[in-house]
């Protein structure tokens, strides 16, 4: 049986820390495939970037880690997504500050049915808190916490530093960079 991940995210854009939390996962748990997706419409987010261009850019990012397939995913609720690829216990990849709010997402119970959670964890990361969120869940036992080497970057301060005029080449991948200045993204933000 085929050991599936699932990473998903708005990617607006892409950054190094998404494709470092892709590699560690795949190794933690021994993944044969990572399923990227670039949710269209994120309901928790607002993003202005087309999904399109997103889309691309993610490709970009993630073209050199073996198993990664990245496609557009429709759906703005992680449930609605699971429910329509209908893996077979893959392991949804969230953050720690992700599974903290895990509770306010939409149907979190059947969210716990339809794939595992891997919680990416940081140095610092409270773990006495992470553990007291996971034993509030209905299904503490699909919830699996891993380290992951922390690198200070966000999306948002990608865009800050490109609307400044500041050099992104640390902080996303070569060809991400490259197409971000093609494009002229991020100049208005």
């Amino acid at each position: 049986m085929s050991r599936i991940g699932i990473l998903g995210g708005a990617f607006d854009p892409p950054h190094n820390g998404h494709v470092e939390l892709a590699r560690e996962a795949i190794a933690h748990f021994r993944l044969d495939r990572l399923l990227v997706r670039v949710v269209a419409d994120p309901g928790h987010k607002r993003v202005d970037t087309d999904p399109r261009l997103r889309l691309e850019l993610a490709g970009l990012a993630f073209a050199g880690i073996p198993g990664a397939e990245v496609s557009l995913d429709p759906f703005a609720r992680t449930v609605d997504s699971l429910e329509a690829l209908g893996l077979d216990d893959p392991v949804f990849l969230v953050g720690a500050d992700q599974l903290a709010a895990f509770l306010s997402w939409t149907r979190p119970d059947r969210v716990l049915e339809l794939a595992r959670l891997g919680a990416a964890t940081r140095p610092g990361t409270d773990l006495a808190d992470l553990e007291r969120v996971i034993g509030s869940l209905p299904r503490p036992d699909r919830v699996e916490p891993f380290p992951i080497t922390p690198l200070a970057v966000s999306s948002s301060e990608v865009r800050d530093r490109v609307a400044a005029g500041l050099p992104i080449d640390d902080l996303v991948p070569s060809a991400v960079a490259a197409e971000i200045y093609r494009l002229n993204l991020y100049r208005g933000t």
